[in-house]
C-alpha cells in the first residue's frame, strides 16, 4: 500500500467536510453521495463562489493550491477527483528543489 492509497479516506472525508462548509450544508449532509457525483451537480451546488470557498479551504488544510497545480481544473470534477488529485500530493515526499 502507498501513502496516497493510506491517506485517501481521510482526505476523502476531510474534502467531504469542507465540500459541506462551502456549499454551506449541515456537516455529513453529503457523506451519501457517491464519490463519483459532480462537484457541480444539483445536489451539492457548487458555484463559482463556493467553488472558491472549497479551493481555499483545501489549501488551508492540506497546503495544496488546486487553481496554481490543476490549471484545466479537472480536480474539480467529482468527489473522487477532488480526492485523489489532493490524495496524491499530500503524500508526496517534499522536493529538494532550489
Amino acid at each position: 500500500m502507498n501513502a496516497a492509497t493510506e491517506t485517501y479516506p481521510y482526505v476523502e472525508q476531510t474534502i467531504r467536510e469542507l465540500l459541506a462548509e462551502a456549499v454551506l450544508t449541515e456537516p455529513g449532509e453529503l457523506d451519501h453521495l457517491p464519490a463519483e457525483t459532480s462537484l457541480f451537480a444539483p445536489e451539492i451546488g457548487l458555484e463559482s463562489l463556493s467553488g472558491m470557498r472549497l479551493l481555499a479551504a483545501v489549501h488551508r488544510r492540506f497546503g495544496v493550491d488546486v487553481a496554481a497545480e490543476d490549471l484545466n481544473l479537472d480536480a474539480l470534477e467529482s468527489i473522487a477527483a477532488l480526492t485523489g488529485f489532493v490524495a496524491t500530493r499530500v503524500a508526496e515526499p517534499p522536493s529538494d528543489g532550489p
